[in-house]
């Protein structure tokens, strides 16, 4: 809102628009009220933007440390041949690659292709829950600025009106609208374009999580090929 707030003292040297010397939460109140009904809206695009933005972030870091932990100790495991006990590991833990793992572990004994079509399937599941929350970041990065230019087509409308109503153009008479047009402008992309970089950011730390995974099903793989090949 900050962005805000700086456009909203800009729009005070307009001609007719001067105001008292004001602090910072009075003109973030100022803001509230000059911004109109779309304030609802917007607010509710902010709030549910900030919610699912804590929710996503705290899920990924758990998830994300829960499957390098689990990773490393299902490789030390192959690494020494210790199936069973790997294979204990996945079923115990929680975390998203280990569910991929104990997949493809739990049938090591019907050959390759049967390993990797589970770990292929189980895989899509749990890249789905990865995903979970993402399409509604996505959508408030559209809807957000959507929203703000309607407050700005409505904002307009009114400073033409009131133009209409007088017969003439004097900056007090259309100052109202423009203030509702730019300030829902600026809420909109001020919304807009920290969820945008968090979408963003949670899509490289899912695709990470993604190779690690990958690389450790396939180090699975290539050592229960080789333990069936010795046996």
């Amino acid at each position: 809102m900050t962005g805000v707030t700086q456009l909203y003292s800009a729009l005070l040297q307009i001609p007719g628009m001067d105001s008292p010397d004001l602090t910072l939460s009075q003109q973030m109140e100022q803001v509230w009220i000059d911004t109109g009904f779309m304030k609802w809206p917007l607010s509710l695009c902010l709030i549910l933007g900030i919610i699912v933005i804590i929710w996503k972030f705290i899920d990924l870091q758990g998830k994300s440390s829960k499957t390098k932990k689990i990773l490393r100790e299902v490789d030390e495991l192959l690494n020494e041949n210790r199936l069973r006990e790997a294979l204990d590991a996945t079923r115990d833990s929680n975390a998203p690659a280990a569910k991929i793992l104990y997949a493809g572990l739990e049938r090591h004994d019907e050959g390759t292709d049967r390993v990797m079509k589970a770990i292929e399937n189980q895989g899509l599941i749990e890249l789905s829950r990865l995903e979970k929350g993402l399409v509604i970041l996505s959508t408030l990065m559209n809807v957000a600025p959507l929203l703000g230019f309607l407050g700005t087509v409505i904002g307009m409308i009114i400073a033409f009106q009131s133009i209409e109503a007088a017969g003439e153009v004097e900056a007090t008479l259309v100052a109202g609208g423009i203030k509702v047009a730019l300030l829902t402008t600026a809420a909109g992309l001020v919304i807009a374009i920290p969820v945008s970089i968090a979408h963003n950011y949670f899509v490289s730390r899912i695709d990470s999580l993604v190779i690690d995974m990958e690389e450790s099903a396939q180090k699975m793989i290539d050592t229960l090929h080789n333990m069936s090949s010795a046996a």
